[in-house]
């Protein structure tokens, strides 16, 4: 009975957050928002940047490498070597991923997550100075060294970023901030994509100016994200200083009333009192977190395999069945990059309306629908004139579902799944996994599509329609819920099934 009572007033006391229009239709801070932009514009939006800029300049940089490797060796660079070089300077970018994963979990607990994202620029700069140099100095072993540094810092923005915006987001609005990541990543792509444009820097003799621009906003963050708090449950969980969070907390939420958002931190400090932060391999003892590891696991490993990478790949073949001449492909495919930007911008509008769980397991059956058909278009590509165009509509439909589930989605729940003490561990594990899983990919995918060809998607399809039931199965839903409430929710998980084992051993 008194089980029952607790539950009502807990559901009463949640009722205007989850359900009443007033706190959903409420517009963040101004503080809150330029918050949120600081940190992406050094943060995600590198990472999608790096990821795209390096296509532009392949042929040019192929060339400079073939140039400098005659100058020294007084011979031309065999086919083998030149495409070992190319593929080293491509993939190291991972690799600096991974690294940066692993040091950026340290570095926000260390120097806070304000001053981790501030102290990454330095990465950014360096690397930008090694990329840029190559060129003249006839180095093209910079370049290698540059995109091993800029991975560094993408790995390091993509951990620590999204902490930060989880945390200085009150609960009502945490889903919308934290989209900030998903829409600075998409950003990041299609700013790549349009200033690799020949209208821009595409042309021969600016490549190195533009592996250098990934500078400016490494910049902009140092100029801009001083004036913002450190996050409000960072000084008070972590360093214990109780006036820094109030002050933060005004900045943030204004005048408005953040006694709720208070109060969950105080919980919470409570609760980890005498707990230190929690190293990654501890969080794999600790049995009442599995369900939460498991998840970070599956989500972040689909993140990079769900065919999101096929997609791309065959845009290009399928934009010149469509007649499209191939001068114009790359304004095509900055047209896939605007299209994954907009629909972030329209799932961080409705996902503190409709939910995280609707989103994402929406948007991988969505895919799941997108494989079948685009596979069928593929197999009877000749068929009919107006095939290659289901194709191109089928490429869009997979980028839409996409940016609306998975893409947008993922982040904010690897935030939400955790507490204080594990949520920095937690970081540097969907990141390692998010990383080995993008490397796994870019070495097995050519050889998947050369096996299978057009078929390759039916492996997509196995893999969207099993993650988006597991989701659909296993994660609760956690919108308009506090931190301290979803691990509630998944301790209860826990205990229940620890239950109807122990009942069943019996």
């Amino acid at each position: 009975m008194d089980n029952n009572k607790a539950g009502k007033e807990d559901g009463e006391e949640n009722q205007p957050l989850i359900n009443g229009p007033k706190e959903e239709l409420k517009l963040p801070n101004q503080t809150l928002v330029f918050a949120v932009c600081a940190a992406c514009i050094g943060g995600s939006f590198q990472y999608g940047y790096n990821v795209s800029i390096i296509n532009a300049p392949t042929q040019s940089v192929q060339k400079f490498i073939n140039q400098t490797w005659l100058d020294r060796y007084q011979t031309s660079i065999s086919e083998q070597t030149l495409t070992l070089l190319w593929s080293t300077i491509v993939s190291i970018f991972t690799l600096g991923g991974l690294v940066g994963v692993c040091v950026g979990g340290t570095l926000a607990v260390k120097l806070g997550r304000k001053g981790s994202l501030l102290a990454n620029n330095v990465f950014a700069i360096v690397a930008a100075l090694f990329m840029g140099i190559s060129y003249p100095s006839g180095m093209f072993e910079f370049l290698i060294v540059g995109r091993f540094l800029i991975g560094v810092n993408a790995g390091i923005g993509i951990c620590v970023q999204p902490l930060y915006l989880g945390e200085i987001a009150p609960t009502a609005l945490r889903g919308t901030t934290s989209m900030g990541t998903s829409v600075f990543i998409t950003g990041g792509l299609l700013m790549g994509q349009v200033i690799g444009l020949k209208e821009l820097l595409g042309e021969e003799q600016y490549w190195p100016i533009l592996l250098s621009t990934t500078c400016i906003p490494a910049i902009l963050q140092l100029l801009s994200l001083p004036f913002f708090p450190e996050s409000p449950r960072y000084l008070l969980i972590d360093r214990g200083d109780k006036n820094g969070c109030e002050k933060a907390l005004k900045q943030l939420n204004g005048s408005g009333n953040f006694e709720k958002e208070r109060e969950d931190m105080e919980s919470e400090r409570i609760l980890a009192i005498g707990v230190q932060a929690k190293k990654p391999w501890e969080l794999f003892k600790d049995r009442s977190l599995r369900w939460q590891l498991l998840t970070i696991f599956v989500i972040n490993s689909a993140q990079q395999l769900n065919g999101i990478n096929a997609i791309y790949f065959y845009a290009d073949y399928i934009f010149r069945q469509s007649g499209i001449p191939a001068d114009k492909i790359p304004y095509a495919t900055v047209g896939t990059g605007a299209c994954e930007c907009i629909t972030a911008l329209t799932c961080g509008m409705l996902i503190d309306r409709l939910g995280r769980k609707v989103l994402i397991t929406g948007g991988y059956f969505l895919m799941c629908v997108c494989c079948v058909l685009l596979t069928l278009s593929l197999t009877f590509q000749n068929a009919s004139p107006v095939l290659p165009y289901v194709s191109m509509a089928c490429i869009f439909a997979f980028i839409l579902s996409f940016g609306l589930g998975p893409g947008g989605v993922t982040n904010i729940l690897n935030t939400e799944l955790f507490t204080q003490t594990t949520r920095t561990a937690a970081y540097i594990i969907c990141g390692t996994v998010s990383w080995l899983s993008f490397f796994t990919i870019g070495m097995v995918f050519p050889f998947i599509v050369t096996g299978l060809q057009q078929y390759s998607f039916l492996v997509f399809l196995i893999v969207c329609c099993g993650v988006g039931t597991y989701i659909f199965f296993v994660v609760p839903e956690t919108k308009g819920k506090t931190f301290m409430e979803i691990h509630q929710d998944f301790q209860s998980k826990y205990q229940k099934k620890a239950t109807t084992y122990e009942n069943t051993k019996c």
